[in-house]
């Protein structure tokens, strides 16, 4: 019972810290969206439509993005902006307060809806159609922007179609601060933004010559790729046969499709450019197309299909993937038990394993209550991440880290276990068990258990090889998939502790007890002194002057550990030094929580992690340094990233390090994770990564970053400079 109520404190405190930045974050939203939802859903027999906001509020001289939300009835459809061979595009004529302008609907990739003889571009279920609006600066914070559109759709099934008209409003504050995503459809808004075509340094001709329409594409993402469908969208009708199969070619540098001429072009000719949306498996851009033969590089290496079928069996891969990311957890589960943050612990467990050898029962329900300590506390957290998610945050793995509160209390945390494993004092087994239970001072299950669970905790920091991919992929999935992810990750952490405390003979092989267990308890403290000391510097580069509040809380913590230690010695007799105990510990807790309020430090500059000369990232920062003709590498970043910092000590500070990216010519970049960034977030989730570190390489001229290994290493990192320099 002490254990519990030992881990009932330490866990109170440390979600309390976890949940106070996105709560104050979640609430501030839930108060914007309640004038948003108070503008209501409008309904006709086949459709229910609203205008909803991707930010929980406007910024004066900033862009807003809304959008119209369609929910549209079982067995009817919606229209992109050219509808194919019937019906007609969504349009909204806005009414928009004085100077407040609105883009163009940014539409997403439509579905081909195949009827009989004809071929629609358009949407079913649900779509989001963002729009982006102008913000004037005039605007002033606390004012409401009242937006009203009025949307006309034509709604269809296969039998008939029926236009339907509904006027959308939303009361959108305006706030002098950024703003996080709106918690109904932020997150769902700003993913059809990312992932909406759009223009990507592709060439394209056009040509019309008997009686077929010819259009290759070379370059930008299409450069060295080797789609294995593709299909064009035009932007107006008429101009190809929408229902006819679109056939392709293949080559070194892009594609060309073959396309039936529709009657328009067949009664006008070819009046370029021709603009459309060109769709294959490995993205969706805009192209717009003059006139001319087909482009070398685009053809002569095998055909393409037109994609409809593999769209059609796209749904049929989700469970491969899914299996893909529940092994590759798995792998990296067992990987991270290598990893400097969770060997200590693990170190420790092992040892009490070898104290019960000779009580199989007993290992076998350590081994089983070590399993659950491990999965219950990454369900809590995959838990926590994924409904902060679903409310509009982006965050990823390692999220509780870039609270200074919840580091703050791991530090405390670690020193705790430190000071029990110097003996300073016991938990559930008094010291009459001193001379024979060394590293069982939690006693049975219940400290096997709390084992699992600190093994969790120190092993946030680190990433695996295989956890990137994994967790990457997790993130994107239905919430019991992800789950299921995170829990594969867990049992591959938990795995061989598992398995020794499953097998007689191998619970046989290990060192009987003795005197050696006592000095590797205490010798095993120093890291955890180590973990605590680390996580208190992290928690310095956080916030701006707290240091003395978390070191204060740090002092009291010890001082009262031992109190409660000298109550133990004396049973009967210490009560004055249990009191004092309690004392010190409320004052601990209370530096603690004045510790986890610290104002944050000042982001600006480039992270101090770095060991080369460096510059802070940004997306534009990227494109000069390309526009120049320079290379360059990025490292995405945390100061409590344990892999991270190894990998910046052993590959990135060396002089061979530097003089390649000398000799390269390159620019590097770092995104600093250490506190929540949401453009990082983005950044990591678009390359598929839910976590730091991620390494990406871009090269002038060449297609997309490569994205260099988890784990680097000098050699890795210098043929990479010098691949690029090329």
């Amino acid at each position: 019972m002490r254990l519990l109520a030992a881990l009932l404190v330490w866990l109170t405190f440390t979600a309390a810290a976890v949940a106070a930045p996105a709560q104050t974050a979640l609430e501030q939203a839930l108060k914007a969206g309640a004038a948003t939802m108070a503008s209501g859903t409008q309904r006709t027999e086949r459709i229910e439509a609203e205008l909803v906001p991707m930010s929980a509020w406007a910024t004066p001289g900033a862009t807003a993005i809304v959008a119209v939300r369609q929910k549209i009835k079982p067995g009817w459809h919606t229209y992109w902006r050219n509808q194919g061979d019937s019906g007609g595009p969504t349009t909204l004529s806005w009414n928009l307060p004085d100077g407040v302008i609105p883009g163009d609907i940014l539409w997403p990739l439509p579905e081909r809806q195949r009827l009989q003889s004809l071929m629609n571009y358009g949407y079913s279920d649900a779509v989001l159609l963002p729009v982006s609006l102008q913000i004037p600066g005039s605007m002033q914070p606390g004012q409401t922007l009242s937006l009203r559109v009025a949307a006309h759709f034509y709604v269809c099934s296969d039998e008939m179609c029926v236009p339907e008209d509904l006027d959308l409003a939303l009361s959108l504050p305006v706030r002098d601060s950024a703003a996080p995503l709106d918690p109904r459809y932020g997150q769902a808004i700003q993913a059809v933004v990312a992932s909406a075509p759009r223009p990507a340094g592709i060439e394209a001709r056009a040509a019309f010559a008997d009686g077929r329409l010819t259009l290759s594409a070379v370059g930008g993402p299409l450069a060295g790729a080797t789609p294995k469908w593709a299909y064009f969208f035009p932007f107006e009708g008429g101009i190809i046969d929408h229902a006819a199969a679109q056939t392709g070619q293949r080559g070194a540098q892009g594609l060309t499709l073959t396309l039936a001429p529709g009657r328009g072009l067949a009664a006008n000719g070819l009046k370029p450019p021709l603009a459309g949306v060109l769709s294959t498996d490995l993205g969706a851009w805009e192209i717009s197309a003059e006139q001319g033969a087909v482009l070398p590089g685009a053809s002569g290496e095998g055909a393409l299909g037109d994609g409809e079928a593999a769209q059609a069996s796209a749904s049929s891969t989700a469970p491969v993937a899914f299996l893909q990311a529940a092994l590759f957890a798995l792998l990296g589960g067992l990987i991270l038990n290598l990893m400097p943050c969770v060997f200590p612990i693990l170190a420790m467990k092992a040892a009490a394993l070898s104290r019960s050898a000779h009580e199989p029962a007993e290992a076998r329900r350590d081994g089983l209550a070590f399993l659950a300590g491990v999965l219950a506390t990454f369900l809590i957290l995959a838990g926590v991440l994924l409904a902060l998610r679903a409310g509009g945050q982006a965050l990823g793995w390692g999220f509780q880290l870039q609270s200074p509160g919840v580091v703050a209390a791991l530090a405390l945390l670690m020193l705790a276990v430190a000071l029990n494993l110097s003996g300073v004092f016991h938990i559930g087994a008094g010291l009459q068990g001193a001379g024979h239970g060394p590293l069982a001072r939690l006693p049975g299950a219940a400290g096997a258990f709390f084992t699992g669970v600190l093994a969790v905790v120190v092993a946030a920091p680190c990433t695996a090889p295989f956890m990137a991919f994994a967790l990457g992929a997790a993130l994107l999935m239905p919430w019991p998939m992800a789950l299921a992810v995170f829990l594969m990750l867990g049992l591959g952490l938990a795995l061989p502790y598992v398995l020794i405390s499953l097998s007689p003979r191998l619970l046989s092989r290990l060192p009987r007890p003795g005197p050696w267990m006592e000095t590797l308890r205490n010798l095993l403290a120093f890291p955890m002194y180590g973990a605590a000391l680390w996580l208190a510097w992290v928690y310095g580069r956080q916030t701006s002057d707290a240091l003395a509040l978390l070191f204060g809380a740090g002092l009291m913590l010890a001082l009262a550990l031992w109190l409660w230690g000298r109550s133990q010695a004396a049973p009967g007799k210490g009560r004055l030094a249990a009191i004092a105990a309690a004392l010190s510990l409320l004052a601990a807790l209370g530096l603690g929580v004045l510790a986890a309020r610290a104002a944050p430090a000042s982001t600006d500059g480039a992270a101090s992690s770095a060991h080369l000369p460096s510059q802070p990232w940004s997306e534009q920062a990227v494109q000069a340094a390309l526009a120049e003709g320079r290379p360059v590498l990025v490292n995405f970043t945390a100061d409590w990233c344990v892999t991270c910092k190894i990998n910046e000590g052993a590959a990135l500070s060396s002089p061979r390090t530097a003089e390649a990216m000398q000799a390269a010519n390159a620019v590097y970049l770092v995104g600093d994770w250490t506190r929540r960034d949401d453009a990082i977030t983005a950044e990591l989730q678009r390359h598929g990564r839910s976590g730091v570190p991620l390494y990406l390489l871009y090269a002038p001229g060449r297609t997309g970053p490569r994205i260099l290994p988890q784990l680097l290493t000098e050699g890795t990192v210098v043929d990479a400079l010098k691949d690029a320099a090329r």
